[in-house]
């Protein structure tokens, strides 16, 4: 029986993915954290052999948490969950060490599917992830410009386009004032843009956020 921590903000998506787990019959649903700050120190308390965990939790964001992850425990799989689409975020997070990245839309048994595959040192990619991670390698276009970014300029693009203030983002993320000021200078300048509201234009058509 392997011990899955749930990390997901909603109570009823941790509800769902238990008893996901419960059917199955190899995999149980040991613990269960609502932000950031609860998934590392339930980490720290106990031992886990897999984390499911949503990219969007309140605080520091799922590749800020994943990034401390890989430091600390470089052995436990990681499969990220999002409602965000595959082909501008699997690729992202399987380079930051994730062990899998699942659409919260797919069927439960992908899920267990996921898991027994991860949980035994594999790693999950869905078949539209493979596709787009394929079509990638053999591309001979230069990649779309929200790709140039590092993680942290990409997760301030993101919340940019949620609607977030600088000073809101600097907030949530931890950060200064000054510090993301500089961090939206660089991706307009990588993305070639002058606004905010083309950052935002931009990342709803790529569907970089919901």
């Amino acid at each position: 029986m392997y011990n899955v921590l749930v990390a997901d903000d909603h109570a009823v998506v941790r509800k769902g993915i238990a008893r996901i787990l419960e059917e199955a019959g190899d995999f149980r649903c040991a613990g269960e954290a609502s932000d950031s700050g609860e998934v590392l120190k339930l980490l720290d308390s106990g031992a886990w052999d897999v984390l499911v965990l949503d990219l969007n939790m309140p605080g520091r964001g799922g590749l800020d948490v994943l990034r401390d992850i890989r430091r600390r425990w470089p052995r436990l799989p990681v499969l990220i969950l999002s409602m965000h689409d595959e082909k501008q975020f699997a690729a992202r997070v399987l380079k930051a060490g994730a062990s899998g990245y699942m659409n919260k839309e797919s069927a439960p048994h992908e899920l267990v599917k996921a898991l027994r595959k991860i949980v035994t040192g594999g790693t999950y990619v869905s078949p539209v992830t493979a596709e787009t991670l394929a079509a990638d390698l053999q591309s001979a276009e230069p990649n779309l410009p929200h790709a140039q970014l590092s993680d942290r300029e990409f997760q301030v693009l993101c919340l940019i386009a949620s609607g977030k203030t600088v000073s809101q983002i600097a907030k949530e993320i931890s950060l200064s004032v000054k510090t993301v000021s500089t961090y939206r200078a660089r991706i307009l300048e990588k993305m070639h843009m002058k606004t905010n509201a083309q950052l935002t234009r931009y990342a709803i058509e790529k569907k970089l956020v919901e």
